[in-house]
């Protein structure tokens, strides 16, 4: 299928403006047995694109984790701390790369020597536009600790460092149980060996 002769925007409008946004969509799309659904509206959550980076340290195996309180988290139910990678929203006119290695200083007081890009996924496809690009750096951790983020961005970020099999290990047991650090993690436990031959 393809999305400009197989989908017809019908209305597009925005029905709310703040801090994020979100458009009305009425749509119809082609069926995979020939025909065209019914019209269709969809509520999109415009939160904008943005970038996450893997903090790695390949000569002694351990990666940055942060910890800060996500408002999404408290209205889910869940715990509000919440231990992630460092990320950050990519601004108008901003390259990711620029971005990733802005949020590493920002919220982990990090500086990476070598960065690489991973990829790129969509964070919620049903409800959402957002992407994330995904890095992995090079870092020094014995440089990395503290509390750090924008207090006018009203960050409050602890950063810690662990071994990346312990990290692997909260994946598992449901510590980490975000979605950007659980691809992360993941990512790193199949790709440290290479990284370690590459970066050491």
């Amino acid at each position: 299928m393809d999305a400009k002769t197989d989908v017809e925007v019908l209305a597009k409008d925005t029905v709310y403006q703040g801090y994020f946004r979100i458009d009305r969509y009425r749509l119809r799309h082609r069926t995979f047995a020939g025909g065209w659904t019914s019209v269709i509206d969809r509520e999109i959550f415009e939160r904008g694109h943005s970038v996450v980076v893997i903090l790695y340290d390949p000569n002694r195996d351990e990666m940055v984790l942060i910890e800060q309180f996500r408002c999404g988290a408290l209205a889910a139910g869940w715990h509000p701390w919440m231990l992630e990678c460092v990320a950050g929203i990519i601004d108008e006119g901003e390259h990711p790369d620029a971005v990733a290695r802005r949020e590493a200083a920002e919220e982990a007081g990090a500086e990476p020597t070598e960065m690489i890009t991973i990829g790129d996924y969509l964070v919620t496809a049903g409800g959402s536009s957002e992407s994330v690009r995904l890095y992995c750096a090079k870092v020094d951790t014995s440089t990395i600790s503290g509390l750090h983020g924008l207090a006018h961005e009203g960050e409050d970020i602890r950063v810690m460092v662990v071994p990346v099999a312990e990290a692997y290990a909260m994946v598992k047991d449901g510590r980490i149980n975000n979605a950007m650090a659980t691809v992360a993690v993941q990512w790193l436990m199949l790709e440290r060996d290479e990284l370690r031959q590459r970066w050491s």
